[in-house]
């Protein structure tokens, strides 16, 4: 569980650097196609590290109380984390001075802004989809690793069990044949000595 848990922490660090790298970008120095698309994909990012958050509260849940409150107090720091990242992407999609919704410059607006925007809304809808979705295939690999990993972990162990309890078995039925042969001795000698006093 603990394994899951830092995978998923690890996966959430990621996510803010790469979220965190978009917003340092300067848009004032770079086209509205190229600032739409930084944060149309830390609109996507931090959607995901919203999952990943959801996913480590699970885990947590289940962790023994004796470590829950560590991984309690980790968890709490990074929903801090994410709320700061989601006000941050907010205030980077508000419209610059002398901007429309879009980011375009008004002087820009078309008859067919309006079937132009419902498309950018689609693809970016496919795109932040398919991002969630090869992530979202990503952890479902991992999970599946670790799950075969403490598959084979507890395989071995039983291996091991079996092991010894078989040379424990086989230390005591050895054992038992010397403490009989011991007594058979023991037996002969008793019944040698009677003999020998008796003729």
């Amino acid at each position: 569980m603990a394994e899951l848990f830092e995978s998923y922490a690890s996966d959430f660090a990621q996510l803010q650097k790469s979220i965190e790298s978009r917003l340092a970008i300067d848009f004032s120095s770079v086209s509205n196609e190229t600032r739409r698309s930084a944060l149309r994909h830390a609109d996507a990012e931090a959607e995901e590290a919203g999952e990943l958050v959801s996913q480590m509260e699970i885990e947590v849940q289940a962790f023994p109380s004796s470590v829950r409150d560590r991984y309690t107090d980790e968890l709490r720091a990074l929903k801090t984390s994410l709320e700061k990242l989601q006000r941050d992407i907010r205030a980077k999609q508000q419209p610059a001075s002398g901007l429309g919704a879009s980011g375009l410059p008004l002087d820009e607006y078309h008859d067919n802004d309006p079937e132009m925007g419902q498309e950018d809304t689609q693809r970016q809808r496919l795109l932040k989809g398919s991002d969630i979705l090869e992530r979202g295939t990503q952890r479902l690999a991992e999970s599946t690793r670790l799950a075969l990993d403490t598959e084979d972990v507890g395989a071995n162990i039983l291996q091991d069990l079996r092991r010894q309890r078989e040379q424990i078995e086989h230390s005591r039925d050895t054992q038992k044949l010397v403490t009989t042969g011991i007594i058979v001795v023991l037996v002969l000698l008793i019944l040698l000595i009677i003999y020998s006093k008796l003729f």
